[in-house]
């Protein structure tokens, strides 16, 4: 019988490949070359990715399509007038209010800074362990404005609400894992790899529960610190690779084994 490491290898290598990019929100990002602009769409992809898989690439194509097929020139150069477009956008719970504030807040980043890396490495310190300090930082620097609307903050968690972070979890996965697989872009250099924290969405939560990676009640901060380290003891240099394999494992629904 394999153990727990070769199962998660082998399926670590069969979902972390080109095909896997096709139909997942990460394709979005993939149309693009330009750093800022997989940046932009990658942020908005993996915030808005909760859902059908189907629906989330289709709401952030129209997206795109709205910020005229270019994200970082129209985050950058757009007129007041341009953004009345977006007044008709909404998916699930983010409606044109978020979107808009969205927009502001990444014109006004990218007015400063030349990589939206800076606004979630600023808080961390040498020594970090995980990627804890910058998910908080980045929180408070995305609501500093006085003007941030108070329904816009449930859509960006932070661990200091003890929230797991899903999705930004999963936005540092795109920009910071880097092999030569061609999912992930690893365009980033200030975080490792090993400081990523595992994007635990439904599939990989009931997988990673049934392996005996995760004992814990509930979904927070803390779970996905569990999980984490357990993959960790795994691949200390880059464990959040093995959510290629609990996200396919949960999809396929049919591994019971245990160890």
């Amino acid at each position: 019988m394999p153990t727990l490491h070769e199962v998660l290898e082998e399926k670590y290598s069969q979902y972390n490949t080109p095909t896997f990019i096709a139909g997942d929100p990460v394709s979005i990002p993939h149309r693009f070359t330009r750093r800022q602009d997989i940046e932009i769409t990658g942020f908005f992809a993996a915030v808005l990715a909760w859902g059908q898989r189907k629906t989330i690439i289709t709401k952030c194509s129209h997206l795109v399509d709205l910020m005229d097929g270019a994200p970082y020139s129209f985050i950058t150069g757009h007129q007041e007038n341009d953004l009345k477009r977006f007044l008709q956008f909404r998916h699930r719970t983010f409606n044109p209010t978020d979107a808009l504030y969205f927009i502001s807040f990444l014109h006004e980043h990218y007015a400063r800074h030349q990589s939206l890396e800076d606004a979630f490495t600023a808080s961390m310190q040498p020594g970090d362990t995980t990627v804890e300090r910058g998910l908080n930082g980045f929180r408070n620097y995305f609501f500093l404005p006085e003007y941030a609307p108070q329904r816009t903050r449930k859509h960006i968690s932070s661990p200091a609400s003890k929230s797991a972070c899903k999705r930004l979890n999963m936005f540092l996965r795109w920009m910071v894992r880097r092999d030569t697989k061609g999912v992930d872009f690893g365009l980033w250099t200030n975080i490792s790899p090993a400081q990523l924290v595992c994007p635990c969405d439904v599939h990989v939560e009931r997988t990673a529960r049934r392996l005996g990676l995760i004992t814990r009640r509930g979904m927070d901060w803390l779970t996905a610190l569990e999980l984490t380290e357990h993959l960790r003891g795994l691949d200390p240099a880059d464990p959040v690779k093995y959510d290629f394999a609990l996200f396919g494992l949960g999809l396929e629904e049919r591994y019971t084994a245990k160890w």
